[in-house]
């Protein structure tokens, strides 16, 4: 969503890097680009100018650290007031005194609450919680088949009724289920509309009071730009909005909804939806996410990431194989399956610093159709060739292309990958190799 900023203020940086020095000149040309790139990117009219007066003052005012170079001092005066316009620090859930806690999910119809409040759920029970879905969207015919069907997906347990149901009964009803099975957490999908109407406010104010959440969370779909503003500042000012969840951020937008809603709102981001799997929920950090459109990288994320699908004893067998240089294709393969189950490879290269002009340049779709290819390559090989891949020669590649749907080109390709890939981890396992290794990197 934020590619085309993050290419246009990193431009901005490079032309300041090339100064020896910068003059007020160079700053009020830098930040006019900035100006511009934000308002391209739909960011709010006013919260662009507050942003670029105060960037400007900060940095003609403030005294350069002598670690820093002019331009790096301007980058991390950027990056702190980006961090402050997206929100500053972290928003959690709030729960309530007593369990359960309840958290109504509010929003239009089409803006992903019923699919959302299922990936809630998730996220809850991975962090030792054990949440009630409850459907109560009685307007959309297919709201309360499609948590249910999710809830049996997830194994996560839906409290339902008839469509006929008054909302406020049906939410009564499951905060006496709640308290009777010991959830932790009610999660309400409630009533949607096409657009905001007369009857929508008091309906929602109904439910509210029956619930008393300790969080009314705005599901709004970040592709609409500064529409989704408007909409949260309409929700907040009827039902009192104490979060807002931004679905579609892995989206093409523009993304400027995102970093004017806090301003413009006061209300803070607590979730971004990145994806249409269940699991593509993450947690908001504004200093995350300004790294992301500055081309920073987010190695936390990815860290966390890499925690919820591979267990500590993987990791260390696998960093003991490394070190001793005895990393196999069926190595690779099951390595393979567990960066698959991380998401997309565009997506992760563009949270390790300096990787995101990279993720920019693979076509839509080419690191699957790659993994893929990998992946089909190394199942073709016996259990043999996988474990010792030196025995492969000409005609173990043909029938390996053959049985992979690739070429004997392909094959090759991907045994000399790996054969630097296993000379570069000899040399890791080298303390003194590891050493020069890294100073060649630099």
């Amino acid at each position: 969503m934020f590619d085309l900023l993050s290419e246009k203020i990193g431009n901005v940086f490079k032309k300041l890097s090339g100064k020896g020095g910068l003059t007020e000149k160079d700053v009020d040309e830098a930040l006019r680009q900035v100006r511009l790139a934000l308002l391209e990117a739909d960011v709010n009219l006013k919260v662009v100018k507050d942003f670029t007066a105060r960037v400007r003052e900060r940095v003609l005012t403030q005294e350069v650290l002598k670690s820093l170079t002019p331009t790096q001092h301007v980058v991390k005066i950027v990056h702190e007031e980006l961090t402050a316009l997206l929100g500053g620090g972290q928003s959690t859930l709030i729960p309530a005194g007593r369990p359960p806690s309840v958290m109504m999910l509010v929003g239009l119809q089409g803006s992903g609450k019923t699919t959302t409040a299922a990936k809630l759920g998730l996220h809850l029970r991975r962090s030792g919680q054990t949440p009630l879905l409850v459907a109560a969207d009685t307007r959309r015919p297919a709201a309360i088949d499609q948590l249910i069907i999710l809830g049996k997906q997830l194994n996560l347990p839906v409290y339902a009724e008839d469509q006929k149901s008054k909302p406020t009964d049906i939410c009564a009803h499951a905060l006496q289920r709640a308290r009777e099975t010991g959830s932790t957490w009610l999660i309400v999908d409630t009533q949607g509309r096409l657009h905001i109407d007369a009857e929508l406010m008091p309906e929602l104010q109904e439910v509210k009071k029956v619930l008393q959440p300790t969080e009314v969370l705005l599901v709004v779909d970040a592709m609409t730009g500064q529409e989704a503003v408007r909409v949260a500042e309409e929700f907040h000012s009827k039902v009192g909005v104490t979060g807002l969840i931004l679905t579609k951020m892995d989206g093409d937008a523009r993304g400027g909804a995102a970093l004017s809603i806090k301003s413009v709102t006061g209300v803070p981001i607590k979730f971004v939806g990145m994806g249409e799997k269940v699991d593509a929920l993450e947690a908001y950090y504004p200093d995350r996410m300004a790294s992301r459109i500055l081309g920073m990288g987010d190695m936390l994320t990815l860290i966390e990431k890499a925690e919820k699908v591979m267990d500590e004893k993987w990791a260390k067998d696998m960093e003991k194989k490394i070190r001793t240089a005895s990393f196999t294709f069926e190595d690779f393969l099951e390595q393979l399956q567990q960066v698959k189950k991380m998401g997309s490879i565009g997506h992760l290269l563009e949270m390790i610093p300096g990787m995101s002009s990279v993720a920019k340049k693979l076509p839509e779709g080419m690191d699957e159709k790659q993994m893929k290819k990998v992946e089909a390559i190394v199942r073709s090989m016996t259990k043999e060739e996988r474990q010792h891949p030196d025995i492969i020669d000409g005609s173990r590649r043909r029938r390996i292309a053959k049985g992979s749907g690739t070429t004997s080109q392909d094959v090759n390709q991907l045994l000399n990958q790996f054969r630097q890939v296993q000379k570069m981890m000899k040399q890791l396992g080298d303390p003194g190799k590891a050493k020069r290794l890294m100073s060649g990197l630099k």
